[in-house]
């Protein structure tokens, strides 16, 4: 709960450059002319969640650029990072764009792909994109100056990544073994998945998944429990819950008022029964 200050306001302070934080920039005239005063090539901007006024957009002479998570026109909005993950994709990668008024929807200049791995996390994921866009906003940059770079309108699907809300991180194990997956991985570090077990929430960060055929070979009767049932609770083979289709095997969770930990060392301490049930 305390301020920190960015990277990027730390590199400004250390090597002596002014550094800038208005409350609000549109109708901010002070701010504006300040800008204008500084008079700069270009405008770069990455992970802010406010549109430019049109008053800044046409400062600079090589126009204002955003550097994007995701392959747009998909996921355009606050958390498409989050929502790439949380969706199960394959898929995805950052987008340079030239920006206008409206929200992510600018003419691109370039764009990077990248595989999302089966059990990456947003945190994992965002931090391989940050050094993808990095050298992406490097290149575009460069090749603006150049007058080399691309510029082509946005095509396809719009897709929109709204921000996340805290009532979306309650697990609903009616659903399958996969779609729990991709909310523990989609909320992990933001704020972290939970179910309730006992009258207590229970955070899960980290999860496998096991279909209903896996399942069958070392846990019996497994068909015939419900959803959320405890199917096995062992510090030295896991914690294992059905769910609507398949089930989880817990690797990594956190009890209330406690501390991450691995699951051998919760059930060490903790103990849940099978056949009792996660709501």
């Amino acid at each position: 709960m305390k301020i920190a200050e960015s990277d990027v306001k730390k590199f400004a302070v250390e090597n002596g450059l002014k550094v800038y934080q208005p409350e609000k920039v549109k109708e901010n005239e002070e701010f504006i002319e300040t800008i204008k005063n500084i008079n700069p090539d270009i405008i770069c901007v990455v992970a802010y969640g406010k549109i430019l006024p049109k008053e800044i957009l046409d400062i600079p002479r090589f126009g204002c650029i955003n550097l994007h998570g995701s392959l747009l026109p998909k996921y355009r909005g606050a958390a498409p990072i989050q929502w790439a993950v949380l969706n199960g994709d394959k898929k995805t990668g950052v987008t340079t764009i030239y920006m206008n008024e409206k929200m992510d929807a600018g003419d691109i200049i370039y764009q990077e792909e990248t595989d999302i791995k089966e059990y990456e996390t947003t945190g994992e994921l965002w931090d391989r994109l940050k050094d993808i866009g990095a050298d992406l906003l490097v290149k575009t940059v460069k090749d603006i100056e150049n007058g080399v770079a691309s510029r082509t309108k946005q095509e396809g699907e719009v897709t929109i990544a709204p921000m996340l809300d805290k009532t979306m991180a309650k697990l609903d194990f009616s659903t399958s073994a996969e779609e729990i997956k991709n909310k523990v991985c989609g909320l992990n570090p933001i704020m972290g998945a939970y179910a309730i077990y006992e009258g207590k929430k229970i955070k899960f960060w980290k999860v496998k998944v096991f279909d209903d055929i896996e399942l069958s070979e070392f846990i019996e009767n497994n068909a015939s429990a419900i959803s959320g049932e405890v199917l096995a609770s062992n510090p030295k083979t896991g914690l294992y819950i059905k769910a609507g289709k398949g089930a989880i095997c817990v690797l990594e969770i956190q009890g209330e008022n406690s501390k991450r930990m691995s699951i051998g060392d919760f059930l060490r301490g903790n103990k849940i029964e099978v056949g009792m049930k996660f709501e």
